[in-house]
């Protein structure tokens, strides 16, 4: 089987890109990177030093004509966690469209309007997704997975922790895999039953061995009315519906609490650490380490709101400095910087207390090292990016399994 053609949306510094292409089974035919609130488009500069300009695109994709975006096999993208309600619009003969300036709106579009749409979808998110908005815990996923039932594609997800399958760093993100009507895959979820594909057969389970927890299979249909979801999905109030590990097909859910299945080898934080010198500046002063340990300690105080109104605040205390024989905690996208901070990470030296460096957070992510290293980009934009990316391990290996069952079930249909 050749390389299938991959359109990548949301690119940030080429994630998905790497990890795909890893593989040797895919090639990006066009890419798009646009950040919205900067002048400087500094992740689309970083992608285009490591991939070139060819094909790729820097402007807003909600300006993009489809035509624009060539054909391509498979779709990625870790779009942005927004409100994906639904709104009317009397001037749209489409009838219902998404609010502006919601970018999974944007995929829907170019779904919408490809005459031979992609064949498969591979996209990431915070796994906040399935339980948002909290007043309507599920209702943003609900609509995405009715949207792409009504555009023919059978969507299974899964919540990875990256740190459960031997990766470094504890970053647990949802990635969804869908297919069109038209593929063998399709047709073979469509023939299995669902706890047998959750459990066995799913893309998923290459990579990513899960076994089922006490908490039984839930099934349910979503309504087939969009802006009836967006309104009444989950009115109750209550928890989200949507478990950890899930299939949608015509619409039909199925989704059930799993818990990681590995017993492979580990990587540490202390593994990731860079051997040679450090810069100073990365090493905690003296004079500001009460501030690190105020803001990483347990608080129970009174705080003030700049209206005057009192409130008791309290917070657990974090372990500082940051465990060595354990994965790291999550990256954040305020990494960067030397002022304290709750969040940053900080590892115990021969040397003292120190910050991690660009490069350790690049290899916390399964970057190559230095792949955001460019002139005129600082340190904490650097840490940025790797706030914003997601763990290229889990990329390659989804991708590597994704590529295999596509071949398998193609010569079961062959044969």
């Amino acid at each position: 089987m050749q390389q299938l053609k991959v359109c990548e949306l949301f690119a940030g510094v080429g994630g998905f890109r790497l990890g795909l292409e890893n593989t040797g089974h895919y090639k990006v035919v066009w890419s798009n990177q646009w950040e919205p609130s900067t002048k400087m488009q500094h992740a689309s500069l970083v992608y285009e030093a490591r991939f070139g300009i060819e094909n790729h695109s820097n402007v807003n994709i909600e300006t993009v004509e489809t035509k624009n975006i060539p054909d391509h096999d498979i779709l990625v993208g870790g779009f942005p966690c927004q409100d994906y309600s639904v709104a009317t619009s009397l001037k749209n003969s489409k009838g219902l469209i998404g609010k502006k300036g919601v970018l999974w709106w944007s995929i829907h579009r170019i779904l919408t309007e490809k005459k031979n749409k992609p064949k498969y979808l591979f996209l990431e998110n915070v796994d906040r997704l399935l339980k948002s908005p909290s007043t309507q815990r599920g209702r943003d996923f609900a609509i995405m997975l009715r949207s792409l039932s009504d555009l023919g594609y059978a969507v299974e997800w899964r919540v990875i922790n990256a740190a459960e399958y031997g990766m470094p760093q504890r970053r647990r993100r949802v990635f969804f895999l869908a297919y069109l009507s038209d593929t063998d895959i399709y047709l073979k979820l469509q023939k299995t039953e669902p706890m047998d594909w959750m459990l066995n057969k799913s893309t998923f389970n290459d990579g990513f061995p899960v076994a089922q927890t006490t908490q039984s299979l839930i099934s349910f249909d979503l309504e087939k009315d969009l802006l009836s979801i967006s309104n009444n999905f989950n009115k109750e109030k209550g928890l989200s519906p949507f478990l950890n590990t899930g299939i949608c097909v015509d619409g039909k859910v199925s989704t059930l609490k799993t818990s990681p299945s590995y017993g492979g080898k580990r990587t540490l934080l202390s593994d990731i650490l860079e051997k040679g010198p450090i810069p100073s500046e990365y090493y905690i002063n003296a004079s500001d380490l009460p501030k690190w340990e105020y803001l990483k300690g347990s608080k129970k105080e009174i705080r003030k709101t700049k209206a005057g109104f009192e409130y008791n605040y309290s917070e657990g205390s974090m372990v500082f400095p940051d465990a060595l024989d354990q994965p790291s905690r999550t990256i954040i996208t305020g990494e960067g910087g030397k002022s304290p901070s709750r969040f940053k990470h900080v590892v115990q030296t021969s040397k003292g207390l120190r910050r991690l460096l660009p490069v350790e957070l690049e290899r916390l992510n399964m970057f190559p090292d230095y792949h955001t290293k460019l002139e005129g980009i600082s340190d904490a934009k650097r840490a940025f990016f790797m706030g914003n990316a997601l763990v290229v391990g889990i990329v390659e290996k989804l991708g590597a399994s994704l590529f295999r069952k596509i071949s398998e079930f193609e010569k079961q249909v062959q044969s």
